[in-house]
């Protein structure tokens, strides 16, 4: 596979030559990758994009498609033995760039909420197409920070990369196999009992946030429960002074907040690094750099013009086929560059992209600008909800890769691949399923109360109507609330750059059990890092407790294992990964049959509805 012209990440270099199979192609070889393509496309894809759209239609958010990709992927590779991994990355990869773009067929339910004219079908598809290889090559512009230099934990892709290394090595399999087989069945079971069961529904238990919980641990987990509790303290406060109406829940601005949290310490964290690359450039070489390591390389100058390309086509196609201002679809695409950025930061720290808190946000931001038009605000913060999704996916796959040393450049163009078919896709989804489910075309924003709106809450779409609805007033409380979240951010980032820097500390922290203990505090409940503590300002707070119990969970578990066993043996002289934990395993499981049930019930219901 040679780089072409349009490719922004360079030549691949030499690719793995695996052994023949009997019925199999050479790894590596041209019918290699149209076999992985193929199931990638026509079966994983579709699979992964009916369940997204089916959870963006019914709950307001989708599990990760990573997930369910690697495990029917692996399925495919399992005969290439280990090396079969990387085939199962790249048909996970394609089959979630799918799955990322079903996913945003509420923003077609949308436009017809609102009465407004749907552009035709192609048309649609070409400018969907076009922000979703811009969302791509932009969030693989910010993979050397996120992934490279902060290495985030990306909880749903630590979860693919242990399944992947699990399914495509026997050894490990062994090691794994009954944590892992165990936590996925249970997964499956309570992802549907909370569909079918009216009190455990209640309880707001969702298996894939238990499960990513699992995997970050309480240091992560409990500050956004923090947060949710000191939303709901300062509720009435936030009515007194008109940030929330007399029946608004504190979600409604926290969001904003929480996202100017993570702006105040991205900017934060950037500046440091730009310092650090300053100095670095100036320092005297005594040796030539290392070059990175093959799997790792890019051409920089190709993706940073395949960004260009890609942007500059939005607002062309934007302007000419959807008669767009042209003002407007530059600064959306403009904003991608901070919210892509943003996004992968929450989504690798809490496993949560806050797709509609961007989407929402560039609507205040238009609003801001002098917009009033509802319909050219849907359209153009499309964009952001469309490249956020698409560069969180491409950050999360990153995350997988680099776990299993998987080539970066064919990882990248089965992505792209996958933005194609996904870009028909979710125009297609979303007119099948709002033709199986008539009540996904009633307007639930005006009429809250309509039967059968419990069971397709479409919480997505309800948050980008509300806030389009409300661009024809002015909500300087909004960008009071972002202000106030960006300040938040930058203080207590800073405050804990310079306790954690001290060695003091330092030495106290690693002294003794209360040093220890004071260290767990201050992560987790008195100075919480704003990547972590914002979950708490996006989501409900039942979700947020399972999260914040999930977390417990871990550090608990993990926490009396190392007492009771500092050096657990291995079985038959078999190491796991260090990131290849028994929580993490767990949560794995859980985020897998959960995505697996999502599926079932998905396809289930429009079988049903079309017989």
């Amino acid at each position: 596979m040679k780089a072409g012209p349009a490719d922004p990440v360079g030549s691949p270099g030499p690719l793995t030559a695996g052994k023949p199979h009997r019925f199999l192609p050479r790894i590596g070889s041209p019918a290699y990758h149209v076999m992985l393509t193929c199931v990638a496309i026509f079966i994983l894809g579709p699979l992964g994009g009916i369940s997204a759209a089916y959870m963006n239609f019914s709950i307001g958010f989708f599990v990760a498609g990573q997930v369910l990709a690697g495990i029917l992927g692996s399925t495919v590779t399992l005969p290439y033995g280990p090396e079969g991994k990387h085939g199962a990355n790249y048909m996970q990869t394609m089959a979630a760039s799918v799955a990322g773009m079903a996913a945003m067929a509420p923003l077609v339910q949308a436009m017809v909420w609102m009465g407004l004219p749907a552009p035709p079908a192609w048309q649609l598809v070409l400018y969907f197409l076009c922000i979703g290889m811009f969302g791509v090559g932009v969030g693989m512009l910010y993979t050397p920070i996120l992934v490279d230099r902060l290495r985030l934990t990306y909880p749903s892709g630590l979860a693919v990369a242990n399944i992947l290394r699990a399914l495509t090595d026997r050894n490990l399999l062994r090691r794994s196999i009954a944590m892992l087989g165990s936590s996925l069945v249970a997964g499956y079971a309570g992802g549907l009992a909370t569909t079918k069961v009216a009190w455990l529904a209640a309880t707001g238990l969702s298996f894939s946030t238990l499960g990513g919980g699992l995997i970050v641990g309480a240091r992560v987990a409990i500050p956004a429960l923090v947060v949710a509790l000191i939303g709901w303290w300062q509720t009435p406060h936030l009515k007194e002074i008109h940030w929330l109406g007399p029946n608004d829940h504190y979600r409604k601005i926290g969001f904003v907040i929480s996202l100017g949290g993570i702006l105040g310490a991205a900017a934060l964290d950037l500046l440091i690094i730009f310092i650090e690359t300053i100095r670095r450039f100036r320092a005297p070489r005594d040796a030539a750099p290392l070059p990175a390591e093959d799997w790792k390389r890019v051409n920089l100058w190709r993706l940073v013009a395949w960004v260009a390309f890609w942007g500059t086509g939005t607002v062309l196609l934007g302007s000419r086929l959807l008669h767009q201002p042209v003002f407007y679809l530059v600064v959306a695409v403009g904003l991608c560059f901070l919210f892509v950025l943003t996004n992968g930061i929450a989504l690798g720290i809490s496993d949560f992209n806050p797709i509609s808190s961007a989407f929402v946000i560039s609507v205040f931001i238009f609003a801001a600008l002098g917009l009033r038009d509802p319909g050219i605000g849907l359209l153009c913060a499309s964009v952001l909800a469309i490249a956020t999704s698409e560069g969180g996916d491409m950050q999360q796959d990153r995350s997988t890769g680099w776990r299993l040393g998987t080539n970066r450049i064919i990882q990248f163009r089965y992505q792209v691949i996958g933005i194609v078919a996904g870009a028909i896709l979710t125009v297609g989804l979303a007119r099948l399923f709002m033709s199986a489910y008539p009540i996904l075309v009633q307007d639930q924003f005006a009429h809250p109360n309509l039967p059968g709106a419990e069971k397709w809450q479409s919480a997505f779409t309800f948050k980008m109507v509300g806030a389009l609805r409300g661009i024809t007033r002015d909500q300087p409380e909004v960008m009071q609330a972002l202000r106030l979240g960006v300040l938040l951010g930058l203080l207590i980032e800073t405050a804990r750059k310079i306790i954690k820097s001290r060695p003091r500390y330092q030495a106290f922290t690693r002294s003794s059990r209360v040093g220890h203990a004071t260290d767990f505090l201050l992560d987790a409940v008195f100075l919480p890092s704003p990547y972590a503590y914002a979950f708490g300002g996006f989501v409900e707070f039942v979700s947020v407790l399972w999260w914040g119990i999930g977390g417990a969970v871990a550090t608990t578990f993990e926490t009396l294992r190392t007492r009771l066993y500092p050096q657990p043996p291995a079985a038959d002289g078999i190491e796991l990964p260090p990131d290849m934990s028994t929580t993490s395993l767990a949560g794995g499981g859980f985020i897998a049959g959960d995505a697996l049930a999502a599926l079932t019930v998905g396809v289930y219901g429009l079988v049903r509805s079309m017989t």
